[in-house]
């Protein structure tokens, strides 16, 4: 008898694979602005690292979509939603150009409405996505990204969104990025803009990690830590 073919089942007349399991979608939206220039190499390097951690944990990685973003006066997704595991590159990001928050959100609103239709499509439960907001400066003074940012949250597939500031960021406004007043985290005063990347992403290497693990194990909870050397930013006064 020749092998058993994978099934499908029936649902509301039409035909869908089987569930394969639930997934987190994880975007990295990264500052690209000029400012980020004498630290975008470290960027880069950290980007490699966490690949590297994901595919030495591959029970997690398994759980886990991850997109890189790239934002400066317009925006860029660099790595549509991946499987860590069968990624062979990832992204080298650059900088130059002004900071625009507003093309941010709508790259990032665009890609939500795209990546979780094609996951569930093929057969995932698809929680609600987590985007890591990595910024070192001020948005442009007529960059409308408030708007864009409720526009983005208005969406049934709203993200839970996890902002960081780097180097000269404005706490204020960083809390504002924010869904949740502990989701925003601003580099401590003194603290070096290159030792702060660090340590943020080491912070977002371990939150993926930790994130997957989760999932695997049946607890579809967002993991995530204060990286150190970040204060809560409506802690800075």
């Amino acid at each position: 008898m020749p092998p058993q073919a994978k099934r499908s089942t029936c649902h509301h007349g039409g035909w869908k694979v089987e569930p394969k399991g639930s997934i987190l979608l994880v975007y990295f939206v990264a500052d690209e602005s000029g400012s980020m220039g004498n630290n975008i190499g470290e960027l880069n390097e950290g980007l490699v690292t966490l690949q590297d951690a994901l595919q030495r944990q591959p029970f997690a990685a398994a759980r886990v979509r991850f997109s890189v973003i790239g934002f400066s006066d317009t925006a860029f997704t660099h790595l549509e939603a991946a499987d860590l595991r069968e990624t062979t590159w990832l992204p080298s990001l650059g900088a130059n150009g002004l900071t625009s928050y507003a093309a941010a959100f709508q790259e990032l609103e665009y890609r939500i409405s795209v990546d979780i239709p094609h996951l569930k499509a093929s057969g995932y439960t698809v929680h609600r996505p987590a985007v890591f907001f990595l910024t070192d400066g001020q948005p442009n003074s007529r960059d409308n990204w408030r708007a864009a940012r409720e526009r983005l949250l208005a969406q049934p597939a709203a993200p839970n969104i996890i902002a960081f500031g780097i180097g000269d960021a404005d706490a204020d406004t960083v809390a504002q990025l924010a869904t949740k007043q502990h989701y925003a985290f601003k580099s401590a005063r003194g603290v070096d803009t290159g030792a702060a990347l660090s340590e943020f992403l080491t912070s977002l290497t371990q939150s993926v990690i930790s994130s997957g693990q989760a999932f695997a194990a049946g607890n579809a909870e967002l993991q995530f830590d204060r990286p150190e050397g970040f204060t809560l930013a409506v802690d800075v006064v």
